[in-house]
């Protein structure tokens, strides 16, 4: 009897039929590893591209399909089906096919070059010619690049970092190493090593457009947006009339709150592309901050009539809380949400936007049914797991401990400038930092990288909490470092700040760094925005986080998030008691005004009326509750999970004891 051979060595043995012409071989090789495993993207890419060269092309399109679904961004599986699309001389599907390839992989030249072909014979030139470019560029990089790249894009993060610095060991100054290695660095959430990487790749190469545009993408992540705009304006004045540079300037010109200029700019571009879709969203999410929200809708439909299938216009309208879907967008966003070759992140915006066109309409069941899906896709993308998260919290646990703060406190920073505002999103942190924005002395700002971006400097390269120095190493840092950290944060943050003696930083994910926060500025203040558990779980769960929330996209993961987040919290407050202020948002709604003189008696600061009207306060707002802080307190909110409770079991077992004790007092829990 002949062992069955483990899954690496059949995919090789397959590999090496498929070069060899041996198709029917390759099959049989790759049979028992999808008979273990019938969702092995490789393999079931190697089928599919096996059975289509044996011509059997409808059983490669249903691999294919199979393959989509449980693998939604596998680029090489696009590319596959583009090309089984062409084979079968369906064009029209092989181009979705293929744009929907370079989308997801970027790094596939054949895919280009198809691509290329395909708009050629369509008579589009122009398109067809950047395609052809795109292809030829990729051909050219070196092999180890090129593979980097394809780890890159298939997520496979840890093994294009390796191929990529090894190749830069041996060429320090090539610059698409250098660019690959950022893209790596931001998706890893190394930002400061991207940054020193693409200054490096600018210098090296000024006139390297692409390079330039990284840079100015990774600036803006890190909220660097006077630096972001300079370089911004660096590429406008190469070509003022470059589409792809006056859309750059205009975004980085929003960034730093000149919306008038950013809409002009947008107009710029839509003179000459009136029916740009990605530049007509732009420009609705510039108004909508801005507080234009009828013209920002307008913008967003705008974009939707131009691009039927563009998922984030759609999201953008959805996302507003207060916009109503008529009967025909709502059937229009199904046709595309349904659509075979959909790009996957157009799915997800649509999976959200038509949950909450439902729930409008209170088809409930069917509100559920696409935000479990579009969650269920959104993980695809990300990394993240509940283990590691709890792992996190228990190390923050182990190491910021009534020693630690005794023997390091009182060490940093003085400034009394900062009110942190943690928790977890959706938990009413938007209306307590309006709340204090409103008060003439407190500047609201943003959610702040810069807690977050000192705690990875800490970590260091291995970010897993067994392998991390942080936070153990908070008790080697002597009183300079500490006061040197404190520091850096008031300097990089004054660019936020418009001249009030204090200010908000309200990212929420903060909570995880409280030690760390009261080390380095002990006199910061720090207010933990605290909601209903089901009421605040759910409202994550149905929102579409840009980035940073992933533990979102999932009942038990955001259930045990927040039991996690709880149980940290009554350790703050044991080793800390005092120092954190608990605002329940249930509690403001019943009782604004006493909630509010609380606030600003923690803070230090005198009452003004301001606060209790925050809604007519002027300013921009950036998240997800933009529209809501900009009208009175109500009790719309609170209960908005109920008739959803019999889907959120799973989500009540993740919880555990935090669906009844979450909100116990906070001198209950220090004397605990």
């Amino acid at each position: 009897m002949t062992a069955k051979a483990e899954p690496p060595q059949a995919l090789e043995s397959a590999q090496r039929q498929m070069y060899e012409g041996a198709f029917e071989a390759a099959l049989t090789s790759l049979a028992p590893v999808l008979a273990d495993d019938p969702d092995h993207a490789d393999a079931l890419y190697m089928k599919a591209a096996s059975l289509r060269y044996l011509k059997r092309l409808d059983e490669a399109l249903e691999t294919l399909q199979h393959l989509r679904a449980v693998s939604p961004e596998f680029g090489r599986g696009w590319q596959e089906e583009g090309h089984v699309h062409r084979d079968r001389g369906d064009m029209a599907r092989a181009l979705s096919a293929y744009q929907a390839a370079t989308q997801v992989n970027p790094a596939l030249p054949a895919a280009w070059l198809n691509l290329a072909n395909i708009l050629r014979d369509l008579g589009r030139e122009e398109a067809a010619a950047t395609a052809a470019a795109r292809a030829e560029a990729l051909a050219a990089l070196p092999k180890a690049l090129q593979a980097a790249n394809h780890h890159l894009y298939e997520n496979r993060l840890l093994k294009a970092e390796e191929i990529c610095r090894a190749y830069l060991q041996a060429n320090p100054k090539d610059v698409e190493a250098m660019r690959i290695l950022a893209e790596i660095g931001s998706r890893l959430g190394v930002l400061e090593d991207a940054e020193f990487l693409l200054e490096s790749a600018v210098a090296f190469a000024p006139n390297h457009v692409e390079a330039r545009m990284d840079y100015v993408r990774v600036l803006r992540r890190r909220q660097k947006y006077e630096q972001a705009l300079e370089q911004a304006k660096q590429l406008y004045a190469r070509d003022p009339k470059n589409p792809a540079f006056v859309s750059q300037l205009a975004i980085e010109r929003m960034q730093t709150g000149d919306y008038e200029t950013a809409v002009a700019l947008f107009d710029q571009v839509l003179a000459a592309a009136p029916i740009d879709a990605a530049t007509l969203t732009s420009r609705g999410h510039a108004l909508k901050t801005w507080g234009k929200s009828d013209a920002a809708i307008a913008s967003y439909q705008d974009a939707v009539r131009a691009a039927p299938n563009h998922g984030d216009a759609w999201y953008a309208l959805a996302n507003l809380k207060t916009y109503t879907f008529s009967e025909d967008e709502l059937e229009r966003m199904r046709r595309q949400e349904d659509a075979p070759g959909q790009p996957l992140q157009n799915r997800i915006n649509l999976c959200f936007a038509i949950a909450k066109a439902c729930e409008d309409r209170k088809a409930f069941d069917e509100a559920f049914s696409y935000y479990e899906r579009g969650n269920a896709l959104k993980k695809h993308q990300t990394r993240y797991t509940s283990d590691q998260m709890e792992a996190e919290f228990e190390a923050q646990k182990a190491a910021c401990t009534p020693a630690l703060f005794k023997a390091q406190g009182g060490k940093g920073d003085p400034s009394p400038d900062p009110i942190f505002i943690v928790g977890l999103p959706r938990a009413g942190s938007t209306l307590l930092e309006q709340i204090l924005a409103s008060h003439s002395q407190v500047d609201g700002t943003l959610e702040l990288p810069n807690i977050l971006s000192i705690s990875h400097t800490l970590r260091g390269r291995n970010k897993s909490a067994e392998g991390s120095r942080y936070p153990q190493n908070l008790h080697e840092l002597d009183a300079d470092k500490l006061a040197e950290l404190g520091r850096k944060y008031i300097d990089e943050t004054v660019i936020h700040r418009k001249g009030a003696p204090f200010f908000t930083d309200k990212m929420p994910n903060n909570f995880r760094h409280i030690g760390l926060i009261k080390l380095i500025l002990p006199n910061a203040k720090i207010i933990d925005a605290r909601r209903a558990p089901l009421a605040c779980c759910f409202s994550g769960f149905k929102q579409l986080f840009a980035e940073g929330q992933e533990f979102t996209y999932g009942l038990d993961e955001i259930g045990r998030y927040y039991r996690g987040y709880v149980d940290l919290m009554d350790h703050w407050d044991q080793v800390l008691p005092g120092d954190v202020l608990r605002v329940i948002y249930e509690d403001v709604v019943e009782d604004l005004e006493g909630q509010v003189r609380r606030i600003l008696d923690f803070c230090g600061l005198q009452f003004e009326s301001a606060c209790v009207e925050f809604h007519k306060t002027k300013r921009e707002v950036r998240t997800a509750s933009s529209e809501q802080v900009r009208r009175p307190i109500n009790t719309s909110g609170l209960e908005a999970w109920k008739p959803y409770e019999a889907k959120l079991e799973p989500l009540k077992t993740a919880l555990g004891p935090a669906l009844t004790n979450w909100r116990r007092d906070q001198d209950d829990r220090s004397a605990a």
